[in-house]
């Protein structure tokens, strides 16, 4: 495997864990705060939105490119 394709694997992981954490805590917060999530399937329709998708894989793209960012600092 190239160099290049060894970058972005480890991007993609990187940025599929900070979704995935992403997703995690909405589902969390969701069967905390709400009455009306009482099983996993309707917490999972509730928070599965396009809308939460979007800002999902901005905010793991942003982290990730943070990250990158701080390890050549450090």
């Amino acid at each position: 495997m190239s160099h290049l394709a060894k970058k972005i694997v480890g991007a993609v992981a990187e940025v599929g864990f900070i979704f995935f954490l992403f997703y995690t805590n909405l589902l969390m917060g969701q069967f905390t705060r709400s009455r009306h999530a009482s099983t996993m399937l309707a917490g999972i329709v509730d928070v599965f939105t396009p809308t939460n998708a979007l800002i999902g894989l901005v905010g793991a793209t942003v982290g990730y490119f943070y990250i990158e960012e701080m390890r050549k600092r450090l």
